[in-house]
């Protein structure tokens, strides 16, 4: 994973969280949902990212 797609799905986590806990406090619906998206969308890439690392280290491990 590089270092970019790393910040990104990072952001959208944090933003996501934000998002979230700012429309449970004003009991924004539409908020709520938009932060939970952003954040469930950065943590789904992050773990296909983590998926492709790993495969790539099992191919290379078959390598040697």
């Amino acid at each position: 994973m590089g270092l970019d797609d790393k910040i990104r799905n990072a952001t959208d986590k944090a933003v996501g969280s934000a998002k979230k806990a700012v429309g449970d406090a004003t009991d924004n619906r539409d908020l709520q949902a938009e932060g939970t998206a952003q954040k469930t969308a950065g943590t789904t890439r992050q773990a296909g990212e983590h998926l492709k690392d790993a495969a790539r280290n099992v191919g290379d491990g078959f390598k040697s």
